[in-house]
């Protein structure tokens, strides 16, 4: 994933060969793509299961999708710093450096990670001998129920985060709005710092009240949010506007923040690493990836953002019946090899 985004910075431009850099760009970013499907599920899992208690797996699992709304706020401050600073060379040649410099997170992650043991719960498998030869057709044969529950559930999430995020820019900075795109990506670059606390907020909540109670009251909320949301943004009043692009992100995060553990722990431990990871990723493949496009069709068709928000809320159906099946591990054992096979 690292070696992805640092290459990005070094893609030669169409001027120079045609089409090939669109083409590699686009094999970049799917090497990224590949590479997150990877990476979330050990961050998670090496997070939740070195948690010292059962009554802290939810706030502790919640800490790498802190990385999201942390990432969203560098990346943006990465555009305001670099595009204020060069001018038009930015266009040209300045956007290339940030993606040069994201080596140095690169390196930091990769020191981390290194020096990080095996979670107590894998090291128990490894000194067993448990360890599934081909994990993904196991866990595909032996849990399918909870890779499409962990998917589905995700809908409500995945798509108005990216409705939330990059759709908003061209509907809030075209004529249905009328607003600035540097006030508009003001407005999501504080957005995410709000979520810097409810992230983690929630996912402690979650710890309190139940992590799949936690995470239908955020379904519940993002459904309704997304009318709230559209109305608040056809005012074309920017103190609407901008509360409205701050407060998106809160239903988001009363999912995101409970959600890592809860997929998490609906996995038996030897099979849990592919399992969340399937789960989790499909989501992006259902939900995340054609929200944007399907927002655009919808509104072009429409010529109003309700129906967007009747898209919301149609994904909040899904996701509500989704996690209510779910099982729900909060507080109790996740150790136990046969505990969610049943």
């Amino acid at each position: 994933m690292g070696l992805a985004t640092f290459a990005v910075a070094f893609v030669p431009t169409s001027a120079v060969i045609g089409i090939w850099g669109a083409v590699l760009l686009t094999a970049l970013r799917a090497l990224q793509g590949i590479g997150v499907g990877g990476e979330w599920g050990g961050s998670v899992l090496l997070a939740m299961e070195w948690s010292r208690t059962r009554g802290q797996r939810g706030l502790v699992a919640s800490w790498p999708q802190f990385g999201v709304p942390c990432g969203l706020f560098l990346s943006n401050l990465a555009f305001f710093i670099f595009s204020s600073s060069m001018g038009p060379a930015f266009a040209d040649w300045g956007w290339r450096i940030p993606f040069a410099l994201s080596i140095v997170l690169v390196g930091l992650g990769l020191w981390i990670r290194l020096g990080i043991l095996e979670t107590p719960v894998f090291q128990e498998i490894l000194d067993k001998n448990k360890i599934e030869k081909a994990p993904v057709l196991e866990v595909i044969k032996k849990q399918p129920k909870q890779i499409i529950l962990s998917a589905l559930l995700r809908m409500s999430e995945q798509a108005p985060f990216y409705l939330f995020t990059v759709f908003v820019i061209s509907y809030a900075t075209g004529p249905a709005v009328g607003m600035t795109k540097p006030f508009v990506l003001s407005a999501i670059t504080v957005a995410a710092l709000v979520s810097f606390i409810s992230i983690p907020l929630f996912g402690h909540l979650s710890d309190r009240i139940g992590r799949k109670r936690m995470y239908l009251i955020g379904v519940v909320t993002v459904g309704v949010y997304g009318f709230i949301y559209f109305g608040l943004l056809d005012t074309q009043s920017a103190p609407a506007v901008f509360l409205a692009i701050v407060l998106s992100l809160i239903p988001h995060d009363m999912q995101y923040g409970p959600q890592a553990a809860l997929i998490a722990e609906s996995f038996t431990p030897r099979l849990r690493y592919s399992g969340a990871s399937l789960g989790y990723q499909l989501a992006s493949i259902v939900a995340g990836g054609p929200a944007p496009l399907i927002a655009l069709w919808l509104f072009h068709t429409y010529n109003t953002g309700y129906a967007v928000a009747l898209y919301i809320a149609a994904c909040a159906v899904i996701s509500l019946i989704s996690a209510a099946m779910m099982p729900d591990y909060t507080g109790k054992s996740i150790d136990d090899e046969a505990y969610s096979e049943d």
